[in-house]
This record gives C-alpha cells, structure tokens and sequence, in this order.
C-alpha cells in the first residue's frame, strides 16, 4: 500500500460536551492494511473520537477524513465506505445467526446477486459454519464478538472500526478474534481498533496512546517500549512487598512504584544512581532486598508511566490556575468593588469553556 492516501486522518480534532472536554485536539494518520491501535484507560477519549470518526458524533472543532470524506460534512457516505463494531454487543439476540446476517445485509444494501456469496464468506471468516441456525443469544460471547464482526464487514468495507471488541471475552477466543482481524488487514483492510488490553495492544503495527482527552505517545509496540519511558525500569524483589512499596511511593528519585506478580516495578531517573540509593532507602526501613535490576519496559509500564505522568501534569495544571485565580481575587480586592463593570466581565468569564 505504499503511496496510497492515509485511510484516516484526524487533524485538530476537540470534542467538548458543555464545559468537559472529553477530546482536546488530537492529530493522527491510519494508512490503508494498518491495525492501528488506539490505547487508554476508561473515560480516556476513545469511544467518543471513534464515534466522530464513524460520522455519529458531530466534533466541535477540528478535521476527520475517513476514506476521503469529511466526517462532519458526509456522515452518511462515510458510514457506507466503514465496518463499526462496538464495545456494547449490537446483535440481535432473539435472531437466528442467518437471520442477523440477512438483516445487516440488507442495512447495508449489500446487492441480491451477491447476498448468498457475501453471507457465506462472513460465516466462513468468522468459523460459524454450522452454528447458522443457532439462536444469537445462545452463542457464548466468543461466537457473539465473531458473529459481530462478520455482520460489520459484510459489504466489505475499506475501512473497520472496533471499539474494544474483545471486552468480556476469554482469552483464547480474544486470540482467535486477533487472528481474524490480522487476516482483514493482510486483504488491505485498515483496522483502527481501540483497547485496554496491553497484551493486545502488542498486535497492533502502531499505537496511540491517548489520556483524559489528549494524545500522550505514539508509535509501534517496539518504538513505545524503547523511547516514550520517562525514565529507567527497576525490577525489585525484596522479603516485604507492600510495606515496601508504600515506603517508594514517597522515596527520592523513585518517580512511580507498582506490584508486578511477587516484585516491583520502580521508574527511576537513572538506574545507575537509584540501585544503590533504593538498597540503602529499604535497608534503613527494616526491608531486605534480595535481587534489583534494571529492566526494558512493556507496555503496561509505558502506558502506566505516561498516564501517571499526565495526571500529576494536570493537577500541578489545576494548583496553578487555582494559585492564578487567587492572585486575581487579591488584586479585585484593591479596586473599587462598586464597578459594576468589572463585575460584569468576571462573571463573562466564569461562563466561558
């Protein structure tokens, strides 16, 4: 697909409900046969810029384009150019498999020349073969997240949205619902899947890792583990977990601690330094360390040392503006209270986004 035109691009794009601002000026590009992974915790952002970009929420301000056409313009053309699987399952559960495959056909005005070879090859893609005559609601919620996919795809769409498709499901179905997904984007397929799953993450070719609203990091799985760190990784093993990790939360030079199975991760500024000051720190406070290394980070350590880093950002963000707010206030004390004007404009802006 070299050469091609990016499948999406996102420039600048705000999405603000009232005062909340659930999307805060995120830029992207998804090429075309590209799994690209849109990663965050819960209430990040992610449904809301999926929704924009399947043309079923209006943005505030900004530009999506979806296989060429502007979302806020062409919401209708671009629903027909797209695949969309939501978080929540969309089927019918008192239909039949054939029967909710005939009924999204027919949503997406798949021709009735082509209806038997397209529902055939949805039943095929999605190892359903034989289970046609089952009741939806009877499948287990593997067969459901494939049956939902095969309805979403088949008219064959350039482009597929998947909002944590794999919510609830076990493991080994997740995986096998992986493997379908690697097999649209071999067909040329772009895939823009959305995840909190870190192991999943690592399927994806690149990554956008976005909190409260705001892109964070981006890259492959690769790129992400090796320069979006802030910081070196200690693994630490030691005879009092708990008490040690309460102990680092406040430790100097120790930026985050975590429990990771039966050892600590440690976010360090310089694992040289930290090692023998981390030894020395615990030794002083009754804990016995047995083994500290520095180690390469995952993903999760990635994904927690970025979103950590943003939160403790916006709350030194919010103890400014309050500090601002303040000085402000002091300053109004000096003037003349009577002006009416003044008042005026403070509660102007009081109103303002």
């Amino acid at each position: 697909m070299n050469g091609a035109p990016p499948a999406v691009v996102v420039r600048d794009l705000v999405k603000r409900f009232g005062d909340f601002v659930a999307v805060d000026n995120i830029s992207l590009e998804a090429r075309p046969g590209e799994i690209f992974g849109f990663l965050g915790p819960n209430g990040a952002g992610k449904s809301t810029t999926i929704r924009m970009l399947c043309g079923l929420l209006l943005p505030t301000s900004g530009q999506a384009l979806v296989a060429g056409l502007d979302v806020a313009r062409e919401p209708e053309r671009v629903r027909q150019n797209i695949g969309y699987m939501s978080q929540k399952f969309s089927l019918y559960n008192d239909l039949k498999v054939i029967e909710n495959l005939r009924f999204f056909a027919g949503m997406y005005s798949v021709p009735a020349a082509d209806l038997k070879e397209r529902i055939d090859w949805a039943i095929d893609m999605a190892g359903l073969a034989g289970r046609e005559q089952l009741l939806t609601g009877t499948l287990a919620a593997g067969w459901k997240q494939r049956l939902a996919l095969g309805c979403a795809v088949l008219h064959r769409p350039p482009i597929v949205f998947l909002d944590e498709p794999t919510s609830g499901v076990d493991p080994i179905s997740r995986r096998l619902f992986w493997e379908l997904i690697h097999r649209m984007a071999d067909d040329g397929v772009t895939v823009f899947v959305t995840t909190h799953y870190m192991d999943e993450a690592e399927y994806c070719n690149r990554l956008v890792l976005i909190d409260r609203g705001r892109i964070v990091a981006s890259g492959s799985p690769l790129e992400l583990k090796e320069k979006s760190m802030a910081g070196d990784l200690l693994l630490l093993e030691c005879d009092q977990v708990g008490k040690a990790l309460e102990e680092l939360q406040g430790a100097p030079g120790v930026t985050d601690a975590a429990i990771f199975g039966n050892a600590l991760h440690l976010v360090v500024a310089s694992a040289q330094s930290a090692i023998p000051q981390v030894q020395e720190f615990l030794a002083t406070r009754g804990i016995t360390v047995s083994h500290i290394e520095k180690i390469r980070p995952s993903l999760e350590d990635v994904f927690v040392s970025l979103t950590s880093l943003n939160r403790d950002r916006d709350e030194g963000d919010k103890g400014e503006a309050n500090r601002d707010q303040g000085d402000k206030r002091d300053k109004g004390g000096t003037k003349d209270k009577g002006d009416p004007t003044g008042t005026a404009v403070t509660d102007e802006k009081k109103g303002q986004p």
